[in-house]
């Protein structure tokens, strides 16, 4: 799986703080097995962002995963990048990351974060923080690779459960 990881941070932009949610998103998936084939650092500008996602995803990543700018701030506008990118939305993911977050932290539910299908790419937003990107990437990162096989045209069945690898266990069509 290729990926790219785009940290969207004023401060960091200016060099001003140092991105440690960046890093911490690209150890976890080097350890999933992922190539990190771009990564970089934007201000919370929203035809920044946007036109990031669009290069990205048009060079054909299969994975781009966002840090930061998904709060309540004025300048949070990740989200809203987002979504004017994504041609299809995939909910489950956003739900599972804040369903997770508020067994923590009842300002989970703050989260704007948003995911979504931008041709063959799917693109995640994450938070700004180094624990809360660790967090909440450990709540997805179990789906990723099939989802990304599925959405590459890579497998055959979604319905199939691996631990049901023939299929015996499926339901009985009607």
């Amino acid at each position: 799986m290729r990926i790219g990881i785009l940290t969207v941070s004023d401060k960091g932009a200016r060099g001003e703080r140092e991105d440690r949610s960046g890093p911490a998103i690209r150890e976890m998936m080097a350890g999933a097995g992922a190539e990190v084939a771009q990564t970089g650092i934007v201000p919370d500008e929203e035809d920044t962002i946007k036109a990031v996602l669009v290069r990205w995803s048009d060079e054909g990543l299969d994975l781009i995963l966002t840090t930061g700018g998904t709060g309540f701030s004025p300048r949070d506008r990740t989200p809203e990048a987002t979504k004017a990118v994504i041609e299809r939305e995939a909910p489950g993911l956003a739900e599972a990351m804040r369903r997770a977050g508020m067994e923590r932290t009842p300002t989970a539910m703050l989260s704007r974060a948003v995911a979504g299908i931008r041709k063959r790419t799917l693109i995640v937003n994450l938070p700004g923080s180094e624990r809360a990107v660790r967090e909440n990437l450990a709540v997805i990162l179990p789906a990723l690779p099939h989802g990304l096989e599925v959405l590459a045209g890579r497998a055959a069945e979604c319905g199939r459960a691996a631990h049901d690898p023939g299929g015996e266990g499926k339901r009985a069509k009607p």
